[in-house]
């Protein structure tokens, strides 16, 4: 009896669609890191490319590199057992749908499950490109990190009728185009909550209020790691910073 072919678009839509809501989400950068989400049961794992910030001190993440973000992957992936992997395109990197093939296809095989990219109505036919290479997509509305400095900082969507039609259609065209899940970053509460009833795909909120289908956080921001900046959503669980601090003036008094 010959086998049924399931691609790695229906296999990543059947884990997600298996999820319980809310759905839990974690940045994570390195092997430690990700395996500590997986094995506390994280449901959805993100290399993203926050990893600009939160590991090489930049500014922003519009230095982040492909190179970087694929080798991040690979070491996340070594960890990440049971949690759905998502690693993050960096900026100009798919610029257009064979550009975003390729580079896409370079984090699935790095380890990727799949593969998010930033923008609404524009990057359809990229991310339908994707898809039909057989690379799981995942959206990002709302607030996009890649485009701060454009747009002249980081500045919260969905606050006119406006902003908040085009937002709307662009969850709906994702989620034709194929995708697996939609980010929504920094997006008023309101248009936050329609867009997670409307659309069949799951959202994953983060600074858009509690309704959406689940939720992502940095992992620095929830263990109190970079304690140098902390976005006004994010609540702080532990204090590595302090923690660590502590454990290596010991050391050092030790040593004395």
């Amino acid at each position: 009896m010959s086998q049924i072919f399931v691609s790695r678009v229906e296999q990543i839509a059947g884990r997600v669609a298996s999820l319980a809501r809310p759905i839990s989400s974690i940045t994570a950068y390195d092997y430690p890191m990700g395996r500590l989400a997986d094995e506390a049961g994280i449901d959805v794992i993100l290399v993203g490319d926050s990893l600009g910030m939160m590991v090489a001190g930049m500014e922003d993440t519009t230095g982040v590199t492909l190179d970087q973000m694929v080798y991040h992957t690979e070491i996340v992936a070594r960890a990440v057992k049971n949690a759905i992997l998502i690693a993050d395109l960096p900026i100009n990197t798919y610029r257009t749908p064979s550009e975003s093939v390729e580079n896409g296809m370079r984090l699935i095989e790095a380890g990727a499950d799949a593969v998010k990219i930033e923008g609404g109505l524009r990057q359809i036919e990229k991310i339908k490109a994707m898809v039909e290479a057989d690379i799981p997509m995942v959206g990002h509305l709302g607030m996009l990190p890649q485009r701060v400095r454009e747009e002249g900082g980081y500045k919260k969507k969905g606050k006119t009728d406006e902003e908040s039609r085009i937002l709307l259609e662009s969850a709906h065209a994702l989620t034709d185009a194929g995708v697996a899940m939609i980010v929504l970053e920094s997006m008023a509460t309101d248009i936050a909550t329609l867009i997670t009833k409307e659309i069949s795909a799951p959202t994953i909120g983060i600074g858009s209020g509690p309704h959406c289908s689940g939720q992502i956080r940095v992992l620095h921001d929830v263990i109190g790691a970079y304690p140098w900046f902390v976005p006004p959503f994010a609540k702080v669980y532990t204090n590595v910073a302090d923690q660590v601090s502590e454990a290596l003036r010991q050391y050092k008094e030790e040593l004395k």
